[in-house]
């Protein structure tokens, strides 16, 4: 008898240890999910106030996920761009369990859009992303800052005054240099256009006249689709066409000029060049590059050994955009890295 019930106690352990597996990988898929207070209500988002020399101001964020040891923040491009151009994201990080933030910075289409163009300038952008950072309750045990092109700057940037409450970085697509940029623009991929659309891109240029749709026609046919994002323009994703419509382009212009190729003599960032003061950063720090980008991927390279603890990632397959033209490369590498510096192993 009492064989019996010490067989049916052991039983009953095993039945319970098979049933507890389950539920706790369920409790984390719902957990994954679970936001609190007004985001809960909101589906995450949340409007952050910050102040400028200009005033207050409300910019949009939107958590995708909960994952206290693990919160990526998109810094996205343009200048001027917003966050619909991450929207691949959604296809990869969530399964990952990878807490996510996509933001429009102030001027972009979600939030506040200031017409004062004082406030187009770095130095404001990183002080509105210590805002941001704070307001999202982000710190140095969860925070991974992510920034694509021009938020490859601005994250640059950021770390090297604020790297303290930083987990790890993402520079995805951005040359720390806008002089080293523009010369692989007129060295390189000018070089292998079309002489004859080249010649037409250039007196366009050269006349100013940016706002003939021949102008972008051209580079859209002959450039963007070779290097901003391998695929016919008609092909494009819906949410890289619908971030493109809605660019702002008075910021876009002011700092960057009036087109991808290249950043302009007059625009902001024209002399941009951070590349002596990345051996400042001790943050663990991915770099993407990709064979069809219009930056160097052989700079990128280099760059990722300036850092004091920097790894590499390249696209062979990709562009600009390489987050969808390389898409299983770039989200495998990107999820990699977070979880290595998750586990400690950078």
């Amino acid at each position: 008898m009492r064989e019996c019930i010490y067989l049916l106690l052991g039983l009953l352990l095993i039945s319970c240890s098979q049933k507890e597996e389950p539920q706790t990988a369920q409790d984390n898929r719902d957990n994954y999910y679970q936001y609190e207070g007004t985001q809960k209500m909101n589906g995450g988002v949340k409007m952050v106030e910050i102040s400028t020399p200009s005033g207050n101001f409300n910019v949009w964020t939107k958590q995708v996920g909960n994952n206290p040891d693990m919160k990526v923040l998109i810094l996205h491009g343009g200048p001027g761009g917003n966050h619909f151009w991450y929207q691949s994201f959604n296809s990869y990080l969530p399964a990952a369990h990878i807490e996510y933030y996509y933001y429009d910075q102030l001027g972009s289409w979600f939030s506040d859009q200031p017409q004062d163009t004082s406030l187009w300038n770095t130095a404001r952008f990183v002080d509105e992303v210590e805002q941001v950072r704070k307001a999202l309750g982000l710190n140095k045990d969860n925070f991974y800052l992510y920034g694509h092109s021009w938020g490859g700057i601005l994250a640059i940037e950021y770390a090297l005054k604020y790297q303290q409450h930083l987990k790890g970085l993402i520079i995805s697509n951005m040359m720390s240099s806008v002089p080293a940029y523009n010369n692989y623009a007129d060295g390189v991929l000018a070089k292998q256009m079309d002489p004859d659309v080249l010649s037409q891109i250039k007196q366009f240029e050269k006349n100013g006249e940016y706002d003939n749709p021949k102008y972008m026609d051209l580079l859209m046919h002959n450039f963007y689709n070779k290097h901003i994002l391998r695929m016919p323009v008609e092909q494009w994703p819906e949410p890289v066409v619908r971030g493109l419509n809605h660019l702002n382009e008075q910021i876009y212009v002011q700092m960057q000029g009036p087109s991808e190729f290249g950043i302009t003599d007059e625009a902001s960032l024209s002399d941009w060049d951070r590349t002596d003061d990345l051996s400042k950063i001790k943050t663990p720090t991915l770099v993407i590059g990709a064979k069809y980008d219009t930056m160097d991927p052989e700079f990128m390279k280099m760059m990722s050994g300036k850092f004091q603890n920097g790894r590499y990632l390249y696209c062979p397959n990709g562009s600009h955009m390489d987050m969808y033209d390389d898409q299983q490369t770039y989200f495998d590498g990107l999820i990699k890295f977070i979880k290595d510096v998750n586990a400690q192993k950078m």
